[in-house]
């Protein structure tokens, strides 16, 4: 009898085998071949703007993310719940926690954050912040400063928000600057200066996606109609002379005046801002990590692109793989940090190593709020966002005229603001405009070009799931909400202003082919805007 059961188990194992490798294979080519029935059509966009507003509404941002990812995966797998669980994990946060990029631009945080732990524990950054108070001595020279600095740190915009944040941070708070404030600062010398910096990442990217063409040249000849770029930081700047403020960031300074920096009743960070000082501390021990860290990361940069082996040094920078040259650069800082402050002895190395999961945890609300906004991204790719984008774009190029740079403008900041990445957007809109003008009229495409960087930049500046605007808020040690419900009218005003110009660079361009004539009367006008906005918030005020 028990021969005779082992002798039926056989067929039954091998029927079991054959059935699940079939099922399998089915599974496979369903996975090749699955096209979700909403692809490709305005339903794309639907997952990062219910996000967005729900974060907007809540002003709890992990949640409304993980919704967002969520509603994404429910319009992928049409209600069905195994590829919904699946397609939350596998094409969502496991996809983007796979991705070596993404792996080299976290490495790169959880140094930064190891790095800043290490200055504020030898009290390079207590030591900085009472030198910096001695010679900058009102709250308009500190804010100067931090855009200055934001200015100076042009290489990559994750470098910029978290080095400017972690250097400025003892200097703004000396002259109760909100930190809502350092986080708009920073926001605004970030992207703005990295997309009107030959030398940088950003500058690298643009060039790869200009396809037939000279990318670096067409980059550089951009600059002058980057209008956003170029008139946030006219508007930071006037804004800070003027000591003025509206919206929800007046709120935000005016309880900064009075001691709360915060507006939330709590400190984040908690870990960091409250070590103890060290007496040894000088200001070197905060200007030495700085300078390795930039030396590095820029010797890592040009690495990547070659630089060593032949290349010159702009096309090292146009070929250089930020995530990878970030992350070597970081590392190869903080070693030598380490023997900086073991030799100094004003840490010894086990003090050293226990900064390192100190950087670790204050970084872990950046960390997971990337995690999250990628995953979303990942979501709206596959519900095919780019396509369609792409198809209304391509459709409609041709008859815009001179509105195509206005109109431009405003898809970019649409795409950049509901999926959160300005890199994304520049890869959709600037092959449809380099394909619909580059032989019918090579002049307007430059500022067409130039639309589709400023209008990236802007929605991403705008985007609450935008990485850079998490890194800001990161770098300020800001809450994330705090940072987006202060730092959209802003962008608004300089967004508004920018559409209005691109309108009159068009113009400007058609009858007389002097287009560049349109940045001087958008300064004028920027300016313009915020000395009525301040008459207004100041009869409103008396009233």
């Amino acid at each position: 009898m028990k021969q005779k059961k082992k002798w039926l188990s056989i067929p039954l194992i091998v029927l079991m085998l054959l059935v699940f490798s079939t099922m399998t294979v089915l599974g496979a080519e369903d996975a090749e071949e699955y096209v979700p029935a909403l692809y490709g059509t305005i339903w794309s966009l639907v997952p990062p703007l219910v996000a967005i507003l729900l974060a907007l509404i809540t002003k709890e941002v992990y949640s409304s993310l993980f919704v967002g990812i969520v509603v994404g995966a429910l319009f992928y797998s049409g209600g069905a719940f195994e590829r919904c669980v699946n397609h939350v994990l596998s094409g969502g946060i496991i996809a983007v926690l796979s991705d070596s990029y993404n792996v080299g631009i976290l490495v790169f945080l959880v140094i930064l954050g190891s790095i800043v732990a290490l200055m504020n524990k030898a009290g390079g950054s207590a030591a900085f912040g009472q030198w910096a108070s001695q010679r900058i001595k009102t709250r308009v020279g500190a804010q100067l400063v931090t855009i200055l600095l934001g200015c100076l740190i042009f290489i990559d915009d994750y470098f910029n928000c978290l080095t400017v944040g972690s250097v400025m941070r003892p200097v703004t708070d000396k002259h109760n600057v909100s930190r809502a404030k350092l986080a708009y600062l920073i926001d605004a010398t970030a992207a703005p200066i990295c997309i009107i910096a030959p030398i940088s990442s950003w500058a690298a990217a643009v060039s790869g996606f200009v396809e037939g063409e000279d990318g670096f040249s067409i980059f550089i000849r951009a600059i002058p109609y980057n209008f956003y770029a170029l008139l946030t930081i006219v508007m930071m700047v006037t804004l800070v002379l003027l000591k003025m403020d509206y919206g929800p960031m007046a709120r935000h300074e005016e309880n900064a005046a009075n001691g709360d920096l915060f507006t939330t009743g709590k400190k984040l960070y908690d870990n960091v801002e409250q070590a103890a000082v060290n007496a040894k501390g000088k200001v070197y021990d905060l200007v030495f990590p700085v300078i390795m860290l930039i030396i590095c990361c820029v010797i890592g940069m040009i690495y990547t692109g070659e630089f060593f082996s032949g290349a010159s040094f702009v096309e090292a920078f146009s070929n250089s793989d930020a995530s990878v040259g970030l992350a070597m650069g970081s590392i190869f800082a903080i070693i030598f940090t380490i023997i900086f402050f073991s030799a100094r002895r004003v840490l010894s190395f086990r003090d050293c190593m226990a900064c390192i999961p100190d950087g670790f945890k204050a970084m872990v609300p950046a960390i997971l709020i990337l995690t999250f906004a990628w995953s979303l991204k990942g979501m709206t790719d596959s519900l095919g966002a780019k396509v369609y984008v792409y198809e209304i774009m391509n459709q409609s190029a041709k008859g815009l005229q001179i509105f195509l740079p206005a109109i431009i403008f405003l898809v970019g900041c649409g795409l950049a603001f509901a999926t959160g990445t300005s890199w994304g957007t520049f890869g959709i809109l600037i092959p449809i405009v380099v394909n619909a003008f580059q032989k019918t009229d090579p002049s307007l495409m430059i500022i067409a070009i130039s639309a589709c960087m400023a209008g990236a930049v802007c929605g991403d500046h705008c985007s609450p799931i935008s990485d850079t605007t998490i890194m800001s808020s990161a770098g300020a040690q800001c809450e994330h909400v705090n940072h987006v419900s202060t730092q959209i009218p802003y962008a608004i005003t300089a967004a508004a202003v920018s559409f209005v110009t691109y309108i009159i660079a068009g113009a400007l361009q058609k009858a007389a082919g002097i287009g560049w004539a349109a940045l001087p009367v958008g300064i004028i006008l920027m300016v313009a805007v915020l000395v009525g906005i301040k008459i207004l918030t100041r009869k409103r005020a008396d009233v």
